[in-house]
């Protein structure tokens, strides 16, 4: 049965709005995601709400409608709120009507099967998340493996993160891990490393791409260390025409991966 709350002091409105805090999302090992789209795509993912926080004058939106009955048979709860209370989950001046809760997905190197995807994405120190959202996007368009993100990468399940991945965080494997931990699981197996880089004259098309190819992007201001550059088994770089010295890293990365895909298709 739907519940309705109208107290902003109410525990569970609390606990859900604390999910804006890594703290609380580490502690209570959920996030919450933003807007019927989102939670709609989740859904179709198999990756069904555990709690649906909505707005009382969308009670009778056909969709929602679903999404509540989905959520309340696995289990989850559905609570009708006043906007007012939305916007003090969110701490958004117009917020989306529907907010989702769910647990964040254990993911290890160890459970990543290399050959499931013909490329992945590894990124060191990425510290957007907008950035983080749009790779994932990325990511699932190409039909890549996953995300691994190294070292002190931004955190894939804030609210900014997961509303620019608008829904991929939901079909796309991520994995936090230290830079050590990749490169010893990394040559365990099959592997094509090729990281993107300034410091080399190898253009990015000219090389041939073996699977499973992981692309490595460094983070935003420094790009890769030379460690982690000297671990590749290729560096390339983008040609830049202009005045810039180089490329918004998520473009890159679209980049890089649409060249992937484009060897394959050929």
């Amino acid at each position: 049965m739907t519940r309705r709350i109208t107290s902003f002091s109410n525990e569970t409105i609390k606990r859900i709005r604390s999910l804006e805090q890594k703290k609380f999302r580490r502690i209570e090992n959920r996030f919450m995601a933003e807007g019927m789209r989102i939670v709609a795509e989740a859904a179709e993912a198999g990756r069904i709400a555990e709690t649906l926080v909505f707005a009382e004058d969308l009670a009778e939106h056909a969709l929602l409608r679903r999404l509540i009955a989905q959520c309340e048979t696995a289990g989850g709860e559905a609570i009708e709120v006043p906007r007012e209370i939305l916007h003090k989950i969110t701490g958004k001046d117009n917020p989306q009507a529907l907010v989702g809760v769910f647990p964040i997905p254990e993911a290890r190197l160890e459970d990543l099967d290399r050959n499931s995807s013909d490329v992945w994405t590894v990124c060191q120190s990425l510290k957007d998340p907008g950035n983080l959202g749009t790779i994932l996007r990325t990511n699932d368009a190409v039909g890549a493996g996953g995300l691994i993100l190294l070292d002190q990468s931004c955190d894939p399940w804030s609210v900014e993160a997961v509303r620019a991945s608008m829904g991929a965080l939901f079909t796309q494997p991520i994995v936090q891990t230290t830079g050590t931990a990749f490169f010893e699981w990394l040559r365990s197996g099959p592997a094509m490393l090729v990281g993107t880089s300034l410091r080399t004259d190898h253009d990015y098309q000219d090389v041939r791409y073996e699977a499973p190819t992981f692309i490595l992007m460094g983070n935003e201001q420094h790009g890769l260390p030379e460690g982690y550059e000297a671990a590749c088994d290729v560096l390339v770089k983008i040609p830049m025409r202009g005045k810039a010295d180089s490329l918004n890293v998520a473009v890159s990365c679209a980049v890089m991966l649409y060249e992937v895909l484009n060897q394959r298709r050929r």
